[in-house]
């Protein structure tokens, strides 16, 4: 018998098989995708007492009324050399005053002057009518004074290197950061939504192990290496640390590598360097040939060799005038007098000779250093306990009118948390007496406390 159909040809099993799926289908096609599910309606009284079961989970973590974040020492007046804590005359080993610039009276002077012209702020960012004549005066002057192509300023030193990292590396670049990286680095690298590769606290093996990684990976993909942006993010003087980057080994690696230098001068400019242009001052490196991306000074601006469009300085409300004129007076001065900045070099030797041998306690930082650590020699192994016994001698210290602090991070938040430490601040303004007396109150309370 001869059929010319295919599906006379065709075997039981398939035919089976393509009914079972066309059955399926007719299925799908015609039965409902999902259940609705039952419901009945609650009176009032059960929606009202349903409500007041209901408990939200709070915002934030519930918090010990004893934590120290929620506990301030009250300041009554300015933080200069001498300071009232609690309402009581202190010693200041607290502030970042280190040139006394914050009670000096050219400053104060001018800073008056500028703001019975100008007010107390802008009331804009700098792109809407929140560019005054004196800002760009300060741009002028700070470019002169670090020898770079421009500067701009912002209004707040957390804000400088944050925005400036994102200004630049974007999403697939790729960012060589210190482990000790200060917090606002670590948001500048967060909002920069680049790739980070974290090496090892001035560890320059570690660095150039990551380079050594990334340009075997550049020479397997050329075509993604030659649109991909690479930048090394370090701090001059560390914040955490109190230590100096090796910028000469830095700039050997940035030629060798090929990528860009991000420096935050925030601690080094105004204390470093024979006229306190920083780093690059103190190792005797021109800033033109270290390439470097952003020079960042401490609470106010960014040298840079081109104009930055940071988000802090396109969206935040710019400097307030009169703190713009006093930092043109603060480098007046230290352009007529660059002596303060070896009598800061030699007070800050002096207190790191003093705090030398101090029983439970040790002394992290440079000699030179004007923001020294102490931490503990051994740790209790629990963070609040050595942070409670830390705070007992800070606490003990401010009974007898020297104000300490301890240094304070977001432990939640720092992506390598530093230990607990006391942080100790040299100023021009401490006398010999004051750093002896300093040193052998924190010697008693440390006996006192860590037995």
């Amino acid at each position: 018998l001869h059929c010319d159909n295919q599906w006379c040809w065709a075997p039981a099993y398939h035919l089976v098989l393509e009914g079972i799926l066309i059955l399926w289908i007719i299925r799908l096609l015609f039965s409902k995708t999902y259940k609705l599910q039952e419901r009945s309606d609650l009176t009032e009284k059960e929606k009202e007492d349903l409500i007041e079961e209901w408990q939200p989970e709070p915002l934030v973590p519930l918090m010990s009324k004893d934590h120290p974040s929620l506990n301030y020492d009250i300041v009554t007046g300015p933080p200069s050399h001498k300071i009232i804590v609690n309402g009581k005359e202190c010693i200041n080993f607290a502030s970042f005053n280190f040139l006394g610039f914050l009670d000096n009276e050219r400053v104060k002077q001018k800073a008056l002057t500028s703001l019975r012209r100008y007010g107390v702020g802008t009331c804009g960012p700098r792109g809407f009518y929140g560019t005054f004549d004196v800002h760009l005066e300060l741009e002028d002057r700070l470019a002169k004074f670090m020898k770079t192509e421009e500067a701009i300023i912002y209004s707040y030193g957390f804000a400088t290197i944050a925005s400036a990292i994102p200004a630049y590396s974007k999403r697939g670049d790729i960012v060589f950061v210190d482990e000790a990286a200060c917090f606002s680095i670590q948001k500048g690298l967060q909002a920069s939504r680049s790739f980070i590769k974290y090496f090892k606290h001035n560890d320059m093996e570690d660095l150039e192990r990551l380079l050594k990684e990334q340009e075997i990976e550049d020479q397997r993909n050329p075509r993604k290496a030659r649109v991909t942006r690479r930048f090394i993010v370090v701090e001059g003087l560390y914040i955490n640390t109190a230590d100096v980057c090796p910028l000469p080994d830095l700039v050997k690696l940035k030629y060798k590598y090929k990528v860009r230098i991000f420096l935050e001068e925030s601690m080094s400019f105004g204390v470093l360097g024979e006229h306190g242009r920083g780093v690059t001052e103190h190792f005797g490196v021109n800033v033109s040939s270290t390439g470097t991306v952003s020079l960042c000074f401490p609470g106010l601006m960014c040298c840079v060799s081109q104009r930055l469009s940071g988000q802090g300085y396109c969206f935040s409300a710019s400097l307030p005038p009169m703190l713009a004129a006093a930092a043109i007076e603060a480098l007046n001065i230290m352009e007529e007098d660059p002596e303060i900045f070896t009598i800061l070099r030699e007070k800050c030797k002096h207190v790191h000779k003093a705090l030398q041998e101090i029983p439970g306690v040790k002394v992290v930082g440079e000699a030179y250093a004007p923001a020294l650590h102490l931490q503990l020699e051994r740790s209790s192994g629990s963070r609040d306990t050595d942070v409670r016994m830390l705070r007992s001698i800070v606490d003990y210290c401010l009974e007898r009118q020297i104000a300490l602090t301890l240094a304070r991070y977001l432990d939640k938040e720092e992506r390598f948390l530093p230990p607990p430490s006391i942080r100790v601040v040299v100023t021009i303004e401490q006398t010999e007496e004051d750093i002896e007396k300093a040193a052998s109150c924190i010697r008693e309370a440390a006996l006192a406390i860590l037995k």
